[in-house]
């Protein structure tokens, strides 16, 4: 497996929101955490970047891509925005604390 480079710039794109739901909460107890990221971000960009962000060493990355739901305000069609969630499962005595900035 090749060792994929990402710049400090791209690192700080890629890791847009952790994701604080009772589901991703849910994942703490396994080590996983849950951040929101763009939809062209790939599992080793992302392992990359929350490896130099926050320091710790990423054991998996899971990815989904959450469709926008269909809205109606006033009578009109909307569309929320399409995007990616990134589920991370840390290392044995790694962790990341989401309720502090980075």
């Amino acid at each position: 497996m090749t060792k994929v480079t990402v710049s400090k710039e791209r690192m700080y794109d890629l890791v847009r929101a952790p994701v604080i739901t009772e589901k991703a909460t849910m994942g703490s107890e396994h080590n996983q955490v849950t951040f929101r990221v763009p939809l062209d971000a790939s599992k080793p960009e992302i392992k990359a970047a929350i490896e130099g962000i926050f320091g710790v060493k990423v054991k998996a990355v899971n990815t989904l891509r959450q469709l926008g739901k269909t809205k109606r305000f006033r009578g009109r069609v909307g569309k929320r925005n399409d995007y990616k969630k990134a589920m991370v499962t840390l290392a044995e005595g790694h962790s990341i604390d989401v309720t502090t900035g980075i």
